[in-house]
């Protein structure tokens, strides 16, 4: 039995679809089984736990041969991060708990870095599990391609994508959420010793300018990107209701100065297979759809 936890998420539907489908049995881990009736209907065992709650975690981890950890997103946390020290402490010791046969948790690109900013959640999170008596993988996908779903009605309506990714020429390694499901379940059914770190990327690396363009290929209009001043961030997302903002600028700062990368080697990284486009496209229906439902 594989234990999910964020299945009903895109990165954990995309795993345990994966499973599913190598007639691996999976066992859904979510915070309400109500909304998990659909994974019921496919045959998993659904649970109740939520993430910073160690006692339902090792009840939901136990017995399973392998458990994958997704730790909740906190776009706007604490400034000590409290939000994640609480996820944490819960699964480290529902791990230890619980001995499952093996780990994978989900980790980021520039999980390594030295300087605070967004991305530390993990950062922390890798080094709290490094400690376990148990085979760990840590999977570290670059920029989520989905991420562009903020810029889809932008696009459309005034041919303009808003970027905070700069320079607009500079490619940075982008994934679909569909492939980091996909090779999460690949790692989990492998066997292996230790602690080891998987780096992943989408096909191609991918710039602002060649997101702006796939838009008006698909919405059969100009889109220009266009660079969001630096000195305009905070005031930006204090206004949409961000409490903290600072984790966030220094995380896009990271990715535009080049300090949150990958720590392998040139050209190390697994190579996903979903394009830029495939993605784009599903989020233009998926936004034009919402529009169609509420009209």
């Amino acid at each position: 039995m594989y234990a999910i936890t964020g299945i009903t998420g895109n990165v954990g539907g995309a795993m345990a679809r994966t499973l599913l489908n190598a007639g691996r049995p999976v066992r859904a881990v979510v915070r309400d089984i109500r909304k998990a009736r659909s994974w019921a209907e496919l045959g998993c065992e659904v649970v109740a736990a939520t993430m910073d709650d160690a006692s339902s975690l090792a009840a939901a981890f136990s017995g399973a041969q392998g458990v994958f950890i997704l730790p909740p997103p906190e776009f706007d946390p604490s400034p000590d991060l409290a939000e994640a020290g609480a996820v944490i402490e819960a699964v480290n010791t529902a791990l230890r708990s619980a001995m499952p046969g093996k780990v994978v948790s989900l980790s980021t690109i520039g999980a390594q870095a030295g300087e605070f900013n967004l991305l530390t959640q993990h950062t922390l999170l890798e080094r709290a599990l490094r400690s376990l008596p148990l085979p760990i993988t840590f999977l570290r996908p670059g920029w989520f391609m989905e991420n562009a779903s903020w810029d889809v009605a932008a696009a459309r309506d005034t041919g303009v994508m808003h970027s905070f990714l700069q320079p607009l020429d500079k490619p940075v390694p982008m994934v679909a959420t569909a492939d980091v499901g996909r090779v999460a379940a690949q790692l989990l059914m492998e066997n292996w010793s230790g602690v080891r770190v998987v780096e992943l990327e989408g096909p191609r690396r991918v710039t602002p300018v060649d997101i702006a363009d796939t838009f008006a290929r698909i919405l059969g209009r100009p889109v220009a990107a266009k660079v969001v001043p630096r000195d305009t961030w905070e005031a930006l997302f204090v206004e949409q209701g961000m409490k903290n903002p600072v984790p966030r600028m220094r995380m896009l700062d990271g990715f535009n100065e080049g300090w949150i990368w990958f720590e392998g080697a040139h050209g190390t990284a697994v190579k996903g297979e979903v394009e830029l486009e495939d993605v784009l496209r599903k989020l233009v229906a998926q936004a034009r759809a919402a529009d169609a439902a509420t009209s």
